[in-house]
């Protein structure tokens, strides 16, 4: 069997590796998403502007992990175990939430597949830099289907796109600093979100699984904090109008007793005068 031949050969077995994984990834996210017990129910925990919000954040999540990915991709070796496992998980995710039942769907799973990445896993290599370049195109493509997902809903719902303005910052922010500071990408995202979080400005670990725990513990600390004082002042909110909703039936059911006395009075009247007369 010659180079090329067993090539074609490995490039099929990823492909068939990577929708396996997507099969058994899309039974467990209908299961979870089907489940009374998930986040797919934020509504009955959460405020419905801060459940629009973070709809929102999402889209926009999903667009700066792509990036960061064709990032790490085109100009950064740092951590590769790492970016290999982030690349996998990235792309499944995608493939398992994306629409298969037509063929642009099915083209888009299949260059989806992070041949490199998979390579990499088992046979401690990559393949040609052409591959690369089809991963990095499909990645472009997501940002724009992210983003047209986000101005959608942003739109039909009737929100502001002030967050953009704060993703704006932040993106601007990271590129300035890896230039500035001469630093990797996830260093750079590091000092960006914990300058923005009012946690410091240094890259807090020394290891990538370390500082990818510091962005974890960051910005789930500024989510959470933010859901937080959302339904808070959502209970507050509720408990006030709550009360003004009793206080109100109070005073319509004490007027509903005083009109029907004096119904019972006037008709009292009304028939001692017949007699009367």
């Amino acid at each position: 069997m010659d180079d090329m031949s067993r090539f074609f050969l490995g490039l099929v077995f990823e492909i068939i590796i990577f929708l396996l994984l997507v099969a058994i990834g899309t039974v467990v996210y209908k299961k979870l998403m089907s489940s009374s017990n998930t986040l797919s129910n934020l509504g009955e925990i959460l405020p419905e502007d801060e459940i629009h919000t973070l709809k929102q954040v999402f889209y926009l999540i999903l667009m700066s992990l792509a990036f960061i990915d064709i990032l790490y991709a085109l100009i950064s070796s740092e951590g590769l175990i790492y970016f290999v496992i982030f690349d996998i998980a990235l792309s499944l995710f995608l493939a398992i939430t994306l629409d298969k039942s037509s063929l642009k769907g099915k083209i888009i799973l299949l260059l989806l597949v992070p041949f490199d990445s998979i390579n990499f896993i088992l046979f401690g290599s990559f393949l040609l830099s052409f591959i690369d370049i089809i991963h990095v195109l499909v990645f472009l493509y997501f940002i724009k289907f992210y983003y047209d997902k986000f101005r959608q809903y942003t739109e039909s719902n009737g929100l502001s796109v002030t967050i953009v303005i704060l993703f704006a910052i932040i993106f601007i922010s990271f590129i300035v600093t890896q230039i500035v500071e001469g630093v990797y990408p996830l260093d750079s995202l590091v000092m960006v979100s914990n300058a923005f979080t009012s946690n410091g400005y240094a890259v807090l670990g020394t290891s990538m699984a370390g500082k990818m725990n510091a962005l974890v513990l960051v910005w789930g600390g500024y989510i959470l904090s933010g859901v937080g004082t959302a339904t808070l002042t959502a209970a507050i909110m509720m408990k006030h109008f709550n009360h003004k909703f009793d206080e109100a039936e109070k005073s319509n059911k004490e007027l509903k007793e005083s009109i029907k006395n004096l119904e019972e009075l006037i008709k009292n009247n009304e028939t001692s005068g017949q007699k009367d007369d």
